[in-house]
């Protein structure tokens, strides 16, 4: 496994894993600042670049289909963050609340909260299980 691999794993599992949970424990003020952040153009803006940066960074340093799903799994999760970030900085406003409508944030929270803690969970594990070759 490499250690960029490794790296990514646990980076982005650790975050996964702090961000579902702050979300679980605060349900009522993500879901507004979901819907505050759609109406607030500047700032939608800014975190589609910060979005379209990560995914860029992951995509050009880490772009593996193969060598097991840990890598499979953070290369998807950069290019995720890619498509995510370019969608954002691209769409209107009132595309990005009918894309936020069509996935029922809302009503669906604690699934798309579950699937990132699930996954944060898993690249965490897989992560710190991983050893990198030694140099």
């Amino acid at each position: 496994m490499s250690p960029r691999t490794v790296f990514l794993a646990r980076l982005i599992g650790l975050f996964a894993i702090l961000l579902s949970l702050a979300e679980l424990l605060h349900k009522q003020a993500t879901v507004e600042t979901a819907a505050a952040l759609v109406r607030d153009r500047p700032l939608l803006f800014i975190l589609a670049m910060l979005g379209l940066l990560a995914g860029l960074a992951i995509v050009l340093a880490h772009n593996v289909w193969s060598g097991g799903a840990l890598p499979v799994v953070v290369t998807l999760f950069g290019w995720i963050l890619l498509i995510r970030g370019a969608l954002l900085l691209f769409l209107s406003p009132e595309a990005v609340a009918g894309w936020i409508d069509f996935l029922h944030f809302e009503q669906l929270f604690y699934l798309y909260a579950g699937i990132t803690l699930v996954l944060g969970l898993y690249l965490t594990y897989a992560g710190f299980k991983a050893s990198p070759p030694s140099r």
